[in-house]
C-alpha cells in the first residue's frame, strides 16, 4: 500500500521539512549522537537530524521512498544510512542514543505491544526514544493518519508501554498542521520523550 501511495504522488507526499515535534524539541537532538528514524517514509525527519550534526539510520519499507530519502539527503548536502526494510524485517538488537519514530500508527492494538517492545529494545541504555503521532480525536479531523481510533495513542497508553523510564514530555494537544498533502489541517497530536535507565 505504501509504495502505491509514494508512487502515486510527483512530489514529496509530506513534504520535505521535518515534523513539528523535532523542531519543538531541538534539546534531545545533540551532534555526535547515533539516531534511528524508524518507517521513515521519504526522510524528511532523518536528513533534518543529519543536517543537526548526528550519526543516522533510518529505515522505511517503501523502495520508491527511500529513493526520495535519498535524493533529499544528497540536496541538503549530508548523509544518512538509508535502508529499505519492513518492521518485522529489521534489526531491532542495535542500540541507538536516540529513536525517533514519527507517525508510524500502522499498528493495531495486537502488533502495537510489539511494536512498542522493539522501540524500547532499539534504545541504548541511557538513550531517548521521541514518539509522535495522533490521538483518537484525529479521526473526526480526517487531516491525516489512519481511521481507526485503535491505531491512535493515548496519554495512558504511553505511560502503560513507557513509565518505567524517565518520561521527559508527554503531551496532548492540537495545532494546525501543513507537512505536504499527507499531513494537513488541524490536528490532535500526541508527544512522548522518554529516557532508558
Amino acid at each position: 500500500m505504501w509504495e502505491d501511495r509514494y508512487k502515486s504522488s510527483e512530489d514529496y507526499l509530506f513534504g520535505v521539512s521535518p515534523a513539528g515535534f523535532l523542531t519543538d524539541n531541538p534539546g534531545w537532538l545533540k551532534p555526535g549522537l547515533r539516531a534511528l528514524c524508524v518507517a521513515d517514509g521519504e526522510g524528511r525527519n532523518s536528513v533534518y537530524l543529519a543536517e543537526r550534526g548526528l550519526d543516522v539510520t533510518a529505515f522505511d519499507m517503501a523502495p520508491t521512498a527511500v529513493e526520495r530519502g535519498r535524493a533529499l539527503a544528497v540536496a541538503k548536502g549530508v548523509e544518512v544510512d538509508f535502508h529499505v526494510s519492513d518492521w518485522d524485517g529489521w534489526d531491532w538488537s542495535r542500540g541507538f542514543d536516540l529513536v525517533v519514530a514519527i507517525f508510524i500508527q500502522f499498528a493495531d492494538p495486537q502488533a502495537r505491544a510489539a511494536q512498542f517492545a522493539e522501540l524500547r529494545r532499539a534504545v541504548a541504555p541511557g538513550g531517548v526514544l521521541m514518539l509522535h503521532g495522533y490521538s483518537p480525536e484525529q479521526v473526526d479531523y480526517g487531516t491525516g493518519g489512519p481511521g481507526n481510533r485503535a491505531h491512535m495513542y493515548t496519554p495512558d497508553m504511553l505511560r502503560d508501554a513507557f513509565g518505567d523510564w524517565h518520561v521527559e514530555r508527554l503531551a496532548a494537544y492540537e495545532r494546525d498542521v501543513q507537512e505536504g498533502k499527507g499531513h494537513s489541517g488541524r490536528s490532535a497530536l500526541i508527544d512522548l520523550v522518554v529516557r532508558r535507565p
